[in-house]
């Protein structure tokens, strides 16, 4: 991350994010596909529905939420009657001090603040930011 060509944009990060931003499931394939392999354990939990027609199959059921842990800062999104919904919340040894709805820019914003934050120190996270940011 020290050659100035190389380095991430905020703005490119956070423009790679919301790309189809309305879609949980498009999240939950970006964090654990593309970013999961670069970001520490333990920070994206997906959460599915699953239908008895989905388990008879093995299927895995569908999104219904992500959430993202940051140390103290957790970011969820899920659906809610169809529509996505955005969460910020601070958490302290599991309990939740403060909660903030947010819209689901902003969300993806903070998450992009996060990533390029933690790539900053991450080779490994650098280069799945930068493969998300070339659309490979």
């Amino acid at each position: 991350m020290t050659d100035p060509d190389d380095s991430l944009s905020l703005d490119m990060v956070t423009a790679a994010l919301r790309a189809d931003s309305a879609d949980v499931a498009i999240y939950a394939r970006v964090l654990t596909e593309s970013l999961g392999d670069a970001l520490p354990a333990g920070w994206v939990t997906i959460d599915r529905e699953r239908t008895v027609s989905d388990r008879m199959r093995g299927r895995p059921g569908q999104v219904s939420k992500i959430t993202v842990r940051m140390g103290e800062r957790v970011m969820t999104l899920g659906v809610e009657r169809g529509a996505p919904v955005a969460e910020i919340c601070r958490e302290v040894r599991g309990v939740v001090l403060s909660r903030q709805p947010v819209p689901v820019g902003t969300w993806a914003e903070e998450l992009a603040r996060a990533l390029v934050a933690h790539a900053e120190q991450n080779a490994d996270a650098a280069r799945a930011l930068r493969k998300l940011v070339a659309g490979d």
